[in-house]
Order: C-alpha cells, then structure tokens, then sequence
C-alpha cells in the first residue's frame, strides 16, 4: 500500500494525491508512505524516485542496524521499532530531501500512524521533512519505554517472589530491548553532530531530547540487567545454602545409624558362641543402647550447630 500526503506552498495538507502529482509547483513538500509494500509498488523506490541501488537494497532485505547514509540528494536512514509481542526489532526506512520524505516500512508502524494524522492539524508538522523526520523518530523512541517499565514492574515481583524461569525471561527481553536501543542511541549521537544535515542547527535541541531519552533508556535496561544479576545470584545463592543444609541433615542421620547398623550386623551374625544371643534380656538392653548412641550423637550435633532447623517461608 501507498500513501500520499503533501503540505502546499500556501500550508495547506493534501492527502491520497496521485504519485504523479506530488512533485507539482504548487507543493511545497511531501511525504510518501510505503505501507506493507508489494514487490511491484517496491520498485517505485528505484522508477519513480530513483534512490540509489545500495538504499534500496537495504530497504529490501532483512533488518539492518540503525545507520545514517548521506546521498546527494536526501540522506537515507534506518530506525528500529519495536515488535510489541517478540520485543524483535522491526525496520522502519527513512528517505529524506530538501523537500520530501519517503518511508518504508514492511510492518505497521504506529508511530508513523501517530505523525501522519498529527500533520493534519499541527502547525509544526508542516515546516519540512527534516521536522516530520523528527516526529517520526521522537515517536518511536517514546514506543521502548513501555516496555522497558513493564520489565521493572516485572523485577519488582520477582524481587518479592524469585522465579529463576522468569528471571532468564525478563534477561532475554532486556537483551532484545538492548540490541534495539542502543545502534539507536549511537545514530542519534551521528546525527546530531553531523555537519551535513541541513538547517540541523536549528532543530538540534529537538533531536538532543531524543538522544537524552535514549541516553536514560540505555541505563535502565543497564539497571535491570544488573538488578536479573542480583535476584539470579541470590536465588541460586539461596538454593545453595538449601541442598547444603539439607545434604548436612542427610549426613547427620547417616552417621547416626552408622553405630547402629554395625550393632544390628554383629548380632545378625548368628554365631552359637554368642552369649547375648542367649541372655533374657540382651534384646533389650541392646535397644536401650542403641537408644542412648542415637539420642547422644543427636545432641552432640545439635550442640555444635550441624543440625540446624528452618520454618518454610509462606
């Protein structure tokens, strides 16, 4: 699908126009949108606006990393959205001249949604391309902070309540979200100290707030990922000292029947030259003893700390 937008000489916004008409006199500048291309409207990228083989090319095949490439006429740049079920990166194209803007974009791009209806009736969307590409990217960028405080609200949980499952969860979104916003930062960071954007000196600060929106992005996702290093740490850590408590419980009932067992194996034997076997009451006299080891080595360890005993948490 193609779409067609154009801002008049006189400030006036024209939607749908014919592909042929957007280049009239009369219009100032303009902006085409392709929207989930087929192969026969991508072609228009090379027939109609004659972008160079290697741009194109990029817009084709599979997702690249967020760059800034300047042509003669327009600067090329890719940005990355986000997908809002895998948190993959999705890419959005940017074709920008002196006097157009071209998207394209194989996925639905809300916040390309959101600029294309605000040029409606926001004065400011109509003062040029390089504006519009602003708005396009503040829009994107605004589109990772969902994400990144659903992930802490996530955290907050499983700092109450570790999940060593959720955990590596909540660790592979954030290197999803990192792989994203990153090249985003470090384009951003190019653009605004490029010296051949036209008319940049006047929106710099308008792209800085998108870089510093970046810039805090980066550290919360820095945060969290130290924050997953914690919990993990911790609950692994916690899990440790369980089995080894456990493993010391085990040891100690093992030791106490040692005795025990080697007392039961000698007068299972059953030799005749055996006078205990004989005796009226060698079966309990032996109990008792074997009674008086087992309670003795119990408070033997008890004493010194090898038996230890801990109320579950609920």
């Amino acid at each position: 699908m193609i779409r067609t937008c154009a801002v008049t000489k006189d400030f006036e916004v024209v939607y749908d126009l014919p592909l042929q008409k957007v280049k009239g006199h009369d219009i100032s500048w303009y902006w085409v949108d392709f929207y989930e291309p087929t192969d026969e409207e991508a072609k228009l990228l090379a027939d109609f606006f004659h972008f160079h083989p290697l741009a194109i090319e990029d817009c084709l095949e599979y997702v690249q990393r967020p760059k800034l490439d300047f042509y003669e006429q327009y600067l090329f740049v890719i940005l990355h959205a986000i997908n809002e079920k895998t948190l993959e990166a999705e890419e959005v194209d940017l074709f920008v001249g002196h006097n157009f803007i071209v998207s394209f974009h194989k996925q639905p791009s809300k916040g390309i949604n959101q600029v294309w209806e605000r040029l409606k009736t926001d004065e400011d969307f109509k003062i040029g391309p390089l504006h519009t590409m602003y708005c396009i990217l503040d829009k994107l960028v605004g589109e990772y902070f969902p994400f990144v405080y659903h992930i802490e609200d996530v955290l907050n949980e499983l700092e109450e309540r570790p999940d060593i499952g959720r955990i590596f969860d909540v660790r592979r979104d954030l290197s999803k979200l990192r792989r994203t916003i990153v090249p985003m930062r470090d384009l951003l960071y190019r653009i605004i100290h490029s010296d051949r954007l036209e008319r940049m000196k006047e929106r710099q600060i308008y792209f800085h707030d998108i870089y510093d929106h970046l810039l805090k992005l980066v550290e919360m996702i820095e945060e969290n990922r130290e924050i997953t290093s914690d919990i993990r740490d911790s609950y692994l850590s916690l899990n440790s000292n369980r089995m080894n408590t456990i493993m010391m419980t085990l040891t100690v009932i093992t030791t106490i029947f040692m005795p025990l067992t080697f007392i039961v194996g000698v007068y299972g034997m059953n030799f005749d030259n055996m006078p205990e076997l004989h005796w009226k009451y060698g079966y309990f006299t032996v109990l008792v003893v074997m009674g008086l080891i087992a309670v003795t080595m119990f408070l033997w360890f008890k004493k010194n700390g090898w038996i230890r005993f801990h109320k579950e948490d609920h």
